[in-house]
């Protein structure tokens, strides 16, 4: 659910920007650019996938459980900060097509290569975004949907084709309202989760004692199969049925600390107060 979100929501704004850019070349025939354009698309991708990879190099490369933990605590905290930029700022003023169709047309009056650039650093603002959310979204739950992550991608390109083909009237705050409360949720969940991994952090670098610190509350312990030996997990344990859809999407832990459940709060009620500024 998490990665069909992500990926439709960046992708969508993506597949928008290119998709006005072409309108524009068309209209005004110039049809050299379209060389520009494709390029651009296609370079912006394999810099997208370049980041990701270096992301999680980055991860690989530490050496011991206490420092990945300190890494993943500091990365979920920053990709939550990145979501609300991204959703209640950059949205305002990258999304407008206006603003877009403006870029395009100065880029194209100021160099043979403006629309490359334009086009490259919009849809690599996108693909930044999703691979940071994504890799922090994997974080959590250690899963990946690939089912969501090409149903949100496929989905998303065929919304924009048909609303710039269409020539309908562009307005993405009405597209995003939904999916970027959807973030919001996700965002807290990271603050959550992120909150977690700093205590992963302290015990394995033996800063405080785990049975030290107090629980809000503690999903039953996992258990043995006695017939397969496998372990059993209660439904609402954060690897159980319930649990693992809850993690992915809302950071939930079957057995959180006070600050994780207080910082989790803060972050949702931060959250839905400027979505619903914004938004209304």
């Amino acid at each position: 659910m998490a990665e069909f979100i992500i990926v439709f929501r960046e992708v969508l704004e993506a597949s928008l920007v290119v998709g006005i850019i072409y309108l524009i070349i068309e209209k005004t025939n110039q049809t050299s650019h379209f060389v520009k354009l494709w390029y651009a698309v296609f370079v912006s991708i394999l810099a997208s996938i370049l980041v990701g990879f270096i992301v999680i190099q980055a991860k690989n490369s530490l050496g011991n459980d206490s420092t990945q933990a300190l890494f993943e605590a500091i990365f979920l905290y920053l990709t939550a900060f990145l979501i609300w930029y991204v959703i209640f700022w950059l949205s305002k003023n990258v999304s407008d097509k206006k603003v877009i169709e403006g870029q395009a047309l100065n880029a194209m009056e100021l160099s043979s290569w403006g629309i490359f650039f334009v086009v490259f650093f919009a849809i690599l603002r996108e693909g930044f975004e999703t691979a940071v959310f994504l890799i922090s979204s994997f974080s959590i739950t250690g899963t990946f949907s690939y089912l969501g992550f090409f149903t949100g991608a496929l989905l998303a390109i065929l919304i924009g084709y048909l609303i710039v083909a269409q020539g309908r009237k562009i307005n993405l705050r009405s597209v995003f309202k939904y999916t970027t409360l959807l973030l919001v949720f996700l965002s807290a969940g990271m603050i959550a989760y992120g909150t977690h991994e700093a205590e992963e952090y302290l015990v394995k670098s033996d800063q405080i004692e785990k049975s030290s610190i107090t629980r809000v509350w503690n999903i039953l312990e996992p258990t043995q199969s006695i017939d397969t030996g496998q372990t059993i997990y209660h439904p609402l344990h954060d690897k159980g049925s319930i649990g693992i859809f809850l993690k992915g999407f809302f950071g939930y832990n079957s057995n959180p600390n006070i600050p994780e459940v207080i910082l989790w709060i803060v972050a949702l009620f931060f959250g839905l107060n400027m979505w619903r500024r914004f938004y209304f």
